[in-house]
């Protein structure tokens, strides 16, 4: 995966990430059309191929995420950009940033709960989400994005953290 490919992926990455940090939203003026620029460019740099490995991504991101913007715990834009980002990089690069940005969402999660003194109560909604899969349960509204109350992290923010180190590792590696 080349610069051409990966360039456009940081920079939509980046885009989102300012964005979802400063308005708490992902635009579908941006994560449409990086979809579409995405799937172009694999097509065009990869023919059937490279279309094969956009839609691949694409649709990874979309089903992965999808159930948790369905319970509440992730917002639509977040969902949409992980699949523009699919289009872009396809599956198996997708999956390191999924994972990474994982690790990167955890670390903003842990500062911000230590920062606004919340740690027992992040502790006893641990254990009640954990107790609502344990018995096949949906969670209480009090661990839903609804919830005004509730710590919530900008997980575009991760996911575009998580996209731009990627990029700069492959650039560095490349040198």
């Amino acid at each position: 995966m080349g610069l051409i490919v990966f360039g456009p992926a940081v920079a939509v990455a980046l885009i989102a990430g300012i964005t979802d940090w400063r308005s708490r939203r992902i635009p579908n003026w941006l994560t449409v059309p990086g979809f579409a620029v995405g799937v172009a460019i694999n097509t065009f740099a990869g023919g059937w191929a490279g279309l094969r490995t956009s839609l691949l991504g694409a649709g990874l991101g979309l089903l992965v995420l999808l159930p948790f913007v369905l319970l509440r715990s992730l917002g639509a834009g977040d969902w949409k950009l992980a699949g523009a980002l699919g289009a872009f990089v396809g599956w198996e690069t997708l999956v390191t940033l999924l994972i990474s940005s994982i690790f990167v969402a955890g670390a903003m999660a842990l500062i911000l709960v230590i920062y606004k003194h919340r740690f027992r109560q992040t502790l006893r909604n641990i254990w009640g989400m954990l107790a609502s899969m344990a018995t096949f349960h949906m969670p209480g509204a009090e661990v839903s994005l609804d919830n005004p109350q509730s710590l919530k992290i900008p997980y575009g923010v991760a996911l575009a953290l998580s996209t731009v180190i990627f990029g700069v590792g492959r650039v560095w590696a490349t040198r």
